[in-house]
């Protein structure tokens, strides 16, 4: 049920961006430039947001299975924690990627303040 409703949200997040892309007028192609800018700004949220979630529920699952390990044979303890915090490093540098992938997209986006001032202009205000 939550699959689909992710599956969903993106979809409608795509529909949406690519729709005012697509019927933006010739006049107004600095406008579509500006929709591209916002979409990016849109996708670097929803991206650090899934990523961090996908992490989150993948390090609890990560120590329950630990943790249930460790309550079954307290001897292997040592090794099951090894195994785990390594485990959880990897988990933890997807969030990293992400994050580095957002910040890269993000500093992509240009001072806005010229471009609204044009767009201002080129609608006659």
């Amino acid at each position: 049920m939550a699959k689909k409703g992710v599956v969903g949200l993106l979809t409608a997040v795509l529909v949406l961006g690519v729709v005012s892309v697509a019927f933006a007028d010739d006049g107004s192609a600095m406008a579509a430039g500006l929709w591209a800018f916002f979409g990016i700004a849109i996708a670097c949220g929803v991206g650090i947001g899934l990523a961090t979630l996908g992490t989150g529920v993948g390090m609890g699952n990560a120590i329950n299975g630990a943790l249930q390990g460790t309550a079954r044979n307290p001897e292997a303890s040592g090794k099951i924690m090894t195994t785990m915090i390594i485990g959880l490093a990897l988990i933890e540098s997807l969030c990293i990627y992400a994050l580095l992938i957002c910040f890269i997209l993000v500093f992509k986006i240009p001072d806005l303040a010229p471009m609204l001032e044009a767009i201002v202009k080129s609608f006659g205000g």
